[in-house]
């Protein structure tokens, strides 16, 4: 039984992680130019649905824009994706996301995660080191423009700003897992 979950588990995280590389390009430059891409549209869809979410990032000392999957089995979560983090003098770093969770629930999204850094030393160290552990509680449901979603998310780190959107999916869950945020050595070269 212990042996199945763990295949299921890493068979559904190579598929978040392959799904989000596919569409990106296959040159480094394609890739970059996707990813910023990426991060100019999610920005615009904050700023029409959180308004105050600008104000935000023009006084941050960075944030990041990451678009991910996830995925949670009855107890396991696993998830993954990319991003960029850019910092106040507009310099990027791009990053891939992969995580995992225990708690229950059951679930499959696709979102935009965007990390508003207050401080430079956080922004620093998240973009050197890449740890967010967090707890979460989510109710959603979504396909195309109808639905919604509650969710709330807490970065263990008390001073970045967190905001999730919901592409499409539908979760009922309640986990606590750790996310870890590397560079993409390909891409920032």
């Amino acid at each position: 039984m212990k042996k199945s979950i763990r295949q299921i588990t890493a068979l559904a995280c190579l598929a978040a992680l392959l799904a989000g590389c596919a569409s990106l390009g296959h040159t480094p430059t394609e890739k970059r130019q996707a990813i910023l891409k990426m991060r100019d549209d999610t920005l615009a869809r904050l700023y029409r649905e959180q308004p105050a979410a600008r104000t935000e990032i023009e006084n941050a000392a960075g944030y990041g824009v990451f678009d991910a999957a996830s995925q949670n089995i009855i107890l396991v979560q696993t998830g993954g994706g990319y991003g960029v983090l850019t910092d106040r003098d507009g310099n990027t770093t791009y990053m891939k996301v992969g995580g995992a969770g225990v708690g229950f629930g059951i679930g499959l999204k696709d979102y935009h995660e965007v990390i508003i850094f207050r401080g430079a030393g956080d922004f620093r160290r998240f973009r050197d080191k890449g740890w967010d552990a967090s707890g979460q509680a989510e109710a959603a449901a979504k396909g195309g423009q109808k639905g919604g979603a509650v969710a709330g998310k807490q970065s263990v780190d008390l001073n970045v700003i967190t905001y999730e959107l919901l592409d499409s999916g539908i979760a009922l869950q309640a986990t606590v897992g750790a996310t870890k945020y590397w560079k993409w050595d390909e891409l920032n070269r």
